[in-house]
C-alpha cells in the first residue's frame, strides 16, 4: 500500500519545543486531524490508495464499460481515500494472464472470467460456464452468494495457489451458439468443425466432435481469416459486432447450453487487500454487487439494440438454435460431468453443491414464473422464432 505522508502545520502558540514533540509522538498523534481543546487543528494531506486494475478485454469491447461501472462505484464511495485506475486488456499483460498477474502483484486488481484460468483447474469453469445444473445465470450467481459457492471458490483459489480475493458480478444473458459459415441445423454438423470457445465449453464441443481452439476475443477474427478456425462464439451481439464478426461471417445462432450462466470475476491481490482498512474492503466487495445490477441493465440495452442492427443493417442471418443441438449438448454435459467428477473429488463437490441449491431454488422459480414469451407474443401480436427458425 502507498505510504501516507502527513504534513503538520506549525503551531502558533508559544510552547516549549519538548512538550510539542512529546505530544506529536504520543498515541493521539496518529489522528493528527483531531481537534484538541486549547491546541490548534493539525491538518493532514492524504494521498489516496491507488489500485491498478486491468481487464481481459480488447479496447473496443463493451466489457470494459462493465468494468468501468464497477470502478466508478468504488471511486465514488471511497471518498478520495481509494482510487482504481482501469486499463484495457493487453496494457500490461495478455488477457489470459490477468489472474496470474494479480496473484503475483504485477497488477493490483483484475476484471476477467474464471474460464480464462481453467487450465489451472477445470473446476474454475463451474464458477461461470460449467455443466447445466438446473439453474440459469441469475440463480447460479445466487448460489455463489447464498448457497455456499463463494466459500468453494475461495477453497479453489487456495488449492491452486492464486493469491487474491475475488468477487462476482453480472449474471450474463445466455451466450449464443455462435457464428458459422453455414447454418447449423443438426448437431452432426459440429463434428470436425474448427471452433473457438473457452473453458469447459471447449471440453463440451470436443465431446460433440468439434476441433476446439481457445483464443481471447481480440484474436478471433484474425484466426478466422487465416483459417485457424471455421466458426466461433464469444459472448453477445455487442461484443461480437464491435470486433467485426458481421463483416466476415453471416450466420449467427442464438441460444446454447455451452455457456448459459457466466459472470465476471473481480479480483484483488491478497497483499493489497489485507493492507486496506475494513471499510475500503467493504466498498470493493459491495461495489461488485452494485455493478452486477448496472452491468445487467447496460447489457440488455446494448445487446438488444445491436442484435437488431445485425439483422437490419448488416443482413446477418440470425437463427434460433435447433432443439437437436440443445439435446446433444445436454447429453455431452452428462458424459463430461460424470467423467470429471470421477477424476476430481473437488469437481464433484462443487457440482453437488450447485445441484443441491438448484433442486429447490429452480423448482420454485420455474414453477412460479409466468410464461413471459406468451405475454410478449400477446402484446406484439407476433410469434417468437422457434427452434431452427430465422429471426426477423
Amino acid at each position: 500500500m502507498l505510504k501516507e505522508k502527513a504534513k503538520n502545520s506549525v503551531p502558533t502558540e508559544s510552547k516549549p519545543a519538548k512538550s510539542r514533540r512529546k505530544f506529536l509522538t504520543g498515541a493521539t498523534a496518529a489522528a493528527a486531524g483531531t481537534a484538541i481543546t486549547g491546541f490548534p487543528m493539525i491538518s493532514v494531506a492524504q494521498s489516496p490508495v491507488v489500485l491498478k486494475m486491468q481487464g481481459a478485454w480488447g479496447a473496443t469491447d463493451i466489457f470494459n464499460e462493465f468494468a468501468q461501472e464497477y470502478v466508478t462505484r468504488v471511486n465514488a464511495m471511497a471518498g478520495g481515500r481509494l482510487r482504481i485506475d482501469y486499463l484495457v486488456g493487453g496494457s500490461v499483460v495478455k488477457p489470459f494472464e490477468v489472474t496470474d498477474a494479480v496473484s503475483k502483484g504485477v497488477l493490483d486488481a483484475g476484471h476477467t472470467v474464471p474460464v480464462y484460468w481453467y487450465g489451472k483447474s477445470k473446476v474454475a469453469s463451474l464458477f461461470g460456464s460449467g455443466p447445466i445444473n438446473g439453474c440459469d445465470a441469475q440463480m447460479t450467481l445466487a448460489w455463489i452468494y447464498r448457497g455456499g459457492g463463494l466459500e468453494l471458490y475461495r477453497e479453489l483459489l487456495q488449492k491452486i495457489g492464486l493469491n487474491y480475493v475475488g468477487f462476482f458480478a453480472m449474471p450474463m444473458p445466455t451466450q449464443p451458439l455462435g457464428w458459422f459459415k453455414k447454418p447449423i441445423t443438426d448437431a452432426a454438423q459440429l463434428k470436425g468443425l474448427k471452433y473457438r470457445t473457452v473453458g469447459l465449453a471447449a471440453d463440451l464441443f470436443q465431446e460433440m466432435g468439434a476441433k476446439v481452439t481457445q483464443l481471447p476475443g481480440g484474436e478471433i477474427i484474425p484466426a478466422l481469416e487465416r483459417g485457424v478456425i471455421d466458426a466461433f462464439e464469444f459472448n453477445n451481439p455487442t461484443s461480437d459486432s464491435r470486433f467485426g464478426a458481421q463483416d466476415v461471417i453471416k450466420n449467427y445462432e442464438m441460444g446454447s447450453f455451452h455457456q448459459a450462466m457466466e459472470f465476471f470475476e473481480i479480483c484483488v491481490n491478497k497483499k493489497r487487500w489485507d493492507a486496506l482498512p475494513k471499510d475500503l474492503q467493504a466498498i470493493l466487495q459491495y461495489s461488485a454487487e452494485a455493478a452486477s445490477s448496472a452491468n445487467f441493465w447496460t447489457g440488455l440495452s446494448n445487446y438488444s439494440k445491436d442484435l437488431r442492427v445485425l439483422i437490419d443493417k448488416h443482413k446477418v442471418n440470425v437463427l434460433r438454435t435447433p432443439t437437436a443441438v440443445f439435446q446433444a449438448q445436454l447429453k455431452a454435459w452428462d458424459t463430461l460431468t460424470e467423467r470429471l467428477s470421477g477424476a476430481d473429488p473437488f469437481f464433484k463437490k462443487v457440482v453437488d453443491s450447485q445441484r443441491k441449491w438448484a433442486k429447490d431454488v429452480a423448482y420454485y422459480y420455474f414453477l412460479n414464473n409466468a410464461p413471459f414469451e406468451m405475454g410478449y407474443e400477446h402484446v406484439f401480436k407476433t410469434k417468437l422464432p422457434g427452434a431452427g427458425e430465422v429471426c426477423k
